[in-house]
């Protein structure tokens, strides 16, 4: 007789969920391919409900899977299908969520559903760029972090061993290097150990909003980072704009949720206060003039421009695509202006332990 499947306790079903939930990701491209395939299917004039149908059987990630099999459900019950989104603003943020609400308003889905892929593609390219530009410089330092550890721990000990049995008075380099080494044997493990808990205690730290608030607008003043951070942020929020007023978003709306998709605080805090000046009645290129440091005057006066031939999306757009192609050109420069640093920064390290082994060698030969 075949065996009875076991049915999972409460406990084990909650874990199981925790998992899926906490661990489990739906990663960007299975995003833009589930909207991509839902907004060609409803041109093709398939029904919304059949097209997630289709959807929920094709799509390989489980996560993702569970989700659209949710959002099918949700809209044969008569939920609008951006009410369902809205269950789950991690995968689908408010950004799109509005995109679609509106479109279901006017009765476009299919348009919101394309205006949704575009968006959707373009953010994903720009986080590339910054991913790609930022990778080579962590391959090398995470290379310079491995090799120092393995010549402090492995090497260095195996040198400077003869060293310690000179009776002579060792050079201070050498004298140095050996300290360091015999205290990185006694207390590596306690370094590691404390090296683990201020990476967790800063993580922990960053999440208090005053001391995020601080960093974020320290990281604006830094020299190349701080610029680096702005054109990012303004190339979201140009983008995001652009789309949410194409979608026939309200502009104090469209503001507001802008302001989600931007990572710096400062930023965030500016765009809220944007959004509460323009119910109002003011121009949004008069209230972002108030904030040169953060709002450019380019930026300020070809949305002036916009909105004085009443073109404001096509402005923003052109805008967005400008910062975009500084983001990248700037990352490709920071790759070029941080290699030296890097290749500096391993050349003075391997000439100082060069300096701390051959100096007591040289004495050596001396007095023989």
């Amino acid at each position: 007789m075949p065996k009875k499947e076991r049915k999972l306790s409460p406990l084990e079903i909650k874990i199981n969920a925790w998992i899926e939930h906490h661990l489990h990701r739906v990663p960007i491209m299975q995003k833009i391919l589930f909207v991509s395939h839902l907004k060609t299917m409803v041109k093709a004039g398939l029904s919304l409900i059949d097209a997630l149908r289709i959807l929920s059987q094709e799509v390989e990630n489980k996560k993702l899977k569970n989700i659209i099999a949710d959002i099918t459900e949700g809209v044969e019950k008569g939920q609008q299908f951006s009410e369902v989104l809205a269950r789950y603003p991690k995968i689908f943020p408010p950004v799109y969520v509005s995109m679609i609400a509106a479109g279901e308003t006017a009765g476009k889905v299919e348009t919101a559903l394309e205006q949704v892929s575009i968006q959707m593609k373009k953010n994903h390219e720009l986080t590339s760029r910054i991913k790609g530009a930022l990778m080579y410089p962590a391959v090398i330092v995470i290379a310079m972090v491995g090799i120092s550890i393995e010549v402090v721990v492995f090497i260095l000990p195996k040198l400077l061993i003869m060293f310690k049995e000179f009776d002579a008075q060792l050079p201070l380099p050498t004298r140095i290097l050996i300290g360091i080494t015999d205290f990185t044997q006694k207390y590596g493990l306690w370094m590691v150990i404390v090296l683990i808990l201020l990476i967790i205690g800063a993580v922990q730290l960053l999440k208090q909003y005053k001391v995020k608030r601080v960093v974020h607008t320290i990281n604006l003043k830094l020299p190349i980072i701080g610029s680096i951070i702005k054109k990012i942020n303004l190339a979201r929020f140009t983008l995001t704009l652009s789309s949410l007023l194409e979608s026939t978003i309200p502009i104090i709306d469209a503001t507001r949720i802008s302001s989600d998709v931007l990572n710096n605080v400062i930023y965030k805090e500016k765009l809220m206060a944007v959004s509460e000046s323009l119910k109002k009645g003011e121009a949004l290129s008069d209230i972002l003039r108030q904030s040169p440091t953060i709002f450019p005057p380019m930026v300020t006066e070809m949305i002036m421009v916009g909105e004085k031939a009443g073109k404001s999306e096509s402005m923003l757009r052109e805008l967005s695509e400008y910062y975009g192609n500084e983001v990248d050109t700037t990352m490709r420069n920071f790759t070029t202006i941080i290699e030296p640093i890097i290749i500096l920064v391993m050349g003075l390290a391997v000439a100082g332990i060069a300096v701390a082994i051959i100096m007591p060698l040289y004495s050596l030969a001396q007095n023989i």
